[in-house]
């Protein structure tokens, strides 16, 4: 019985080589406009995965401007900061990325409904 005791491994993750290749590498590159459903028909549109270097305050304030909606920019400890604009706004922010020239149009994911 000892012998089948210690050819049995302890842990095993089957997943261990997949989390290390997917170790957030494929998060960042891309940028991820979703929106979320407040309450009635009221809903909120988030940008996160922007680069450090763009200022999140210069970006806000021109896509307030340009789509007549409010905003804010939230500092999340997971996730980085994140820009939170009133309504649905995901294809008016991912057209305004793109021609602006700050992300590429196939670096975008759109989420939600």
């Amino acid at each position: 019985m000892s012998e089948f005791d210690t050819n049995i491994p302890t842990t095993y993750d089957p997943f261990a080589e997949a989390n290390a290749e997917d170790s957030g590498a494929g998060t960042k590159e891309y940028v991820h406009v979703r929106v979320q459903q407040r309450n009635g028909r009221k809903s909120l549109t988030t940008v996160q995965g922007l680069k450090k270097e763009f200022s999140y305050s210069k970006i806000l304030k021109d896509l307030k401007k340009e789509f007549c909606c409010n905003g804010t920019v939230v500092e999340d400890p997971e996730l980085g900061q994140v820009i939170q604009l009133q309504g649905d706004q995901r294809k008016n922010v991912s057209t305004f990325l793109v021609q602006a020239g700050i992300v590429k149009k196939e670096k975008i994911k759109l989420h939600g409904f």
